[in-house]
């Protein structure tokens, strides 16, 4: 019985008995590729517990019933895994990374808005983190901007009150403390959109620096998001 070139879906014979089971295999194939989304990229060990339809890219070391099927997709069916070949240039949104990805080069590149032929990568990703506050009258993030990167502005929402002596507070790096935004409030659910007028690369990792109005952090908690553009180098 041959195989369909891209999706490897099981064509029928001539009187062929049981059709039924190939053509329900082929819609189970399709039903987990076609708008593909997978569950990670980088999950190692096959789920205890997964739904039909569920899709994972293999990556290499993978164990268990995924052992030996480094790069391919593996999608749940009929109470087991079956395996998929990605192809160049599909598409996938990934889940646990919250990016869409692009296979190319034999992996799977998140976030790419271009890529050339020889991977170098134009990729466009928001990083996400909380960051709870200490005593003080500053607080500087542990999460840094990447070293090279383009940022276009940076929002955020306060999760858990800020609490202490400040009347409100400002956000931007060492040097410009209110790059980003100042006079912010407090309360949960406040929240900040601070857009460059001229998006600016930092050339090395740099932490935001949060700053007390008026008195002190005492505690509270901001979630925050930059958004970057970033440059990956062709390959050798």
């Amino acid at each position: 019985m041959a195989d369909s070139n891209r999706l490897g879906l099981a064509y029928l014979d001539a009187a062929q008995a049981q059709k039924h089971v190939t053509v329900n295999e082929g819609f189970a194939r399709l039903d987990a590729l076609v708008n593909l989304s997978l569950k990670s990229v980088t999950e190692t060990v096959p789920p205890t517990l997964a739904a039909e339809g569920d899709a994972y890219a293999v990556p290499a070391g993978a164990v268990n019933d995924w052992a030996g099927k480094d790069g391919r997709i593996a999608y749940f069916s009929n109470g087991g895994w079956d395996f998929a070949t990605p192809q160049e240039g599909w598409r996938a949104f990934v889940e646990d990374a919250a990016a869409q990805a692009l296979f190319h080069g034999g992996a799977w590149r998140l976030n790419a808005l271009a890529r050339s032929a020889n991977g170098a990568q134009t990729s466009l990703r928001i990083l996400e983190f909380d960051h709870v506050l200490t005593a003080g009258a500053t607080s500087q993030t542990g999460v840094n901007i990447p070293a090279n990167a383009m940022v276009f502005g940076l929002t955020g929402r306060v999760v858990d009150a800020l609490a202490g002596t400040l009347s409100d507070w400002s956000v931007g790096v060492s040097g410009s403390p209110t790059q980003f935004g100042s006079g912010l409030g407090t309360a949960a659910g406040s929240w900040m959109r601070g857009m460059l007028g001229s998006p600016t690369t930092y050339y090395g990792a740099t932490p935001l620096l949060l700053t007390a109005n008026g008195g002190d952090f005492a505690g509270g908690t901001v979630r925050f998001a930059l958004h970057l553009l970033e440059l990956g180098l062709p390959e050798a």
